[in-house]
């Protein structure tokens, strides 16, 4: 995690993950299900790409957590184009097993802090300083803070900015635990995570 690495035009890992991932989010962005709707989602996601390409030659990240990172973006890509109530898979699943609802969105909280806390722990071992045990369990308090603050951005954008996307934006469903449910599912994806990479750790040293 400490190493140098390459400008972005000789990171060739760098180059397919950019790629795919902009192919993935053009082909989402083409008609999709709601577009004022797909236009909220990508608020944050256009938002992270500007921050991580801004922050490249200062602050690189691993490969590994660029492809956390675009995995996690992917997964919120196709909620986005169909609007998270209605993502096909999620539906296909409800009528499966018999759900009262799409759980589509529990998947993605759930890979976000799955697939975010790798990131994470990098930027806290590489500008914190974090060493031990804190490289382990501060990753799990970040992803439970930004899932919350994830959560009150939801709540603040679909009053503010559009109320008249309340519903389809929030994707809460009837559930009036949403929000809580969706944290929970962000730190579960979290514990799983930080728990692959320690043993990852463990087994390279």
């Amino acid at each position: 995690m400490t190493q140098a690495r390459p400008g972005c035009g000789r990171n060739r890992p760098l180059q397919v993950i950019t790629l795919v991932f902009a192919a993935v989010w053009l082909a989402a962005a083409v008609a999709p299900r709601d577009r004022a709707d797909w236009a909220m989602e990508n608020l944050l996601v256009v938002s992270l790409v500007v921050a991580l390409a801004g922050t490249y030659r200062v602050l690189p990240l691993s490969g590994g957590s660029y492809l956390c990172i675009a995995t996690f973006l992917t997964l919120h890509t196709v909620g986005a184009h169909y609007t998270y109530p209605q993502v096909p898979i999620g539906e296909w699943a409800r009528e499966q097993f018999g759900w009262s609802r799409n759980h589509y969105d529990r998947l993605v909280h759930f890979g976000f802090g799955l697939f975010m806390t790798y990131p994470v722990r990098e930027l806290l071992i590489r500008t914190a300083g974090a060493r031990g045990f804190w490289t382990h369990y501060l990753p799990l308090e970040m992803i439970l803070a930004l899932s919350g603050a994830y959560e009150l951005f939801e709540w603040g954008a679909a009053a503010v900015l559009a109320p008249e996307l309340g519903s389809a934006y929030l994707g809460a469903q009837g559930d009036q635990w949403d929000a809580h449910r969706d944290m929970l599912a962000a730190v579960l994806g979290a514990v799983l995570g930080i728990t692959m990479t320690a043993l990852a750790t463990r087994r390279s040293t």
